[in-house]
């Protein structure tokens, strides 16, 4: 855990995995690389790097600048080992490429928030405290309340479908629509109110807040996560040097769906190979220590020709 209480998320996991495509028993030779996608505070990268060869270096990105200058602090001890950049993980390979490198040996994106953002009200994440209804990792472009206040009431219904999931979203869209003709909605905390009000009274039993999915939804459509995981994917079996470990936690079903089949298409072209077939999902000491980890999901290939 780091000074700020953040947990990386199935570390010994991540670590049983990739740590063999990075130490003296991995099949790479000479200087190694690992890329962090999704750098976030520095905590996977820490302990990777941890478990390399004092050779090996590290390419962190994150869209969130503020997560960079705390990693930054991190891994300080790195020295010149460390090299960050502020970009979408979906251009990874633009980022290596400024970064002389054309092949990882380790390859990471940890598709979670940081628990920074998640906890900062300002940033309009989460509805467990009021706050802006922003939901953008970099503080440029459209935001939640930007989407909730202009897009028609099918759009936003498909919207909410789509991306969260959610099978009252025509529901939850008519009474946004409804709600903002009295006054725009520009708070996290109202946003949940409305879409609270619109949930079936009875006949439904919530196992999490019913504003959870239309939250997830918009934060997905704010930032473009899916078209970035769906370019990132297709980049990274290339970005992987011979013996290279590739890993990917997600969690969300439409995330790991596409995690899952870009991995399966790799290992049926004979290039790669499956390194587990079934999810890791986190133990119950991990989830009872972090209770965000339940729903994360690790799944990773290896490189073999």
């Amino acid at each position: 855990m780091d000074d700020a209480g953040h947990l990386p998320v199935l570390l010994d996991e991540v670590l049983e995995l990739l740590a063999p495509a990075c130490g003296e028993h991995g099949q790479t030779t000479g200087k190694r690389v690992i890329v962090d996608c999704t750098v976030g505070l520095g905590g996977h990268a820490e302990a990777l790097l941890g478990s390399a060869g004092s050779d090996a270096t590290l390419i962190g990105i994150d869209l969130d600048e503020s997560n960079l200058l705390k990693t930054k602090e991190r891994l300080v001890r790195f020295g010149r080992r460390v090299r960050l950049f502020e970009a979408d993980f979906a251009d990874t390979e633009a980022v290596m490429a400024e970064a002389g490198v054309t092949s990882a040996d380790v390859v990471l994106a940890d598709l979670g928030m940081a628990s920074t953002q998640v906890d900062d009200s300002l940033r309009g994440f989460s509805f467990q405290a009021d706050g802006p209804l922003d939901m953008r990792y970099r503080l440029e472009g459209r935001t939640a309340a930007d989407l909730v206040n202009t897009l028609g009431e099918s759009e936003l219904a498909d919207l909410i479908y789509r991306n969260g999931q959610d099978r009252h979203s025509r529901r939850i869209a008519r009474a946004i629509v409804r709600a903002r003709k009295r006054e725009r909605i520009e708070r996290t905390e109202q946003l949940a109110r409305i879409v609270a009000g619109a949930a079936p009274r009875t006949g439904v039993r919530w196992k999490i807040h019913p504003a959870t999915r239309t939250f997830q939804a918009l934060r997905i459509a704010v930032n473009g996560e899916l078209k970035s995981l769906q370019r990132l994917l297709e980049k990274m079996p290339g970005l992987m040097s011979v013996g290279g470990r590739a890993a990917v936690i997600s969690f969300h079903s439409l995330e790991d769906r596409l995690v899952k089949r870009a991995f399966a298409a790799a290992a049926e072209a004979g290039t790669h190979r499956l390194l587990n077939k079934k999810p890791i999902t986190g133990g119950a000491v991990e989830i009872y220590r972090n209770p965000r980890s339940r729903s994360a999901k690790l799944r990773a290939i290896e490189r073999i020709q």
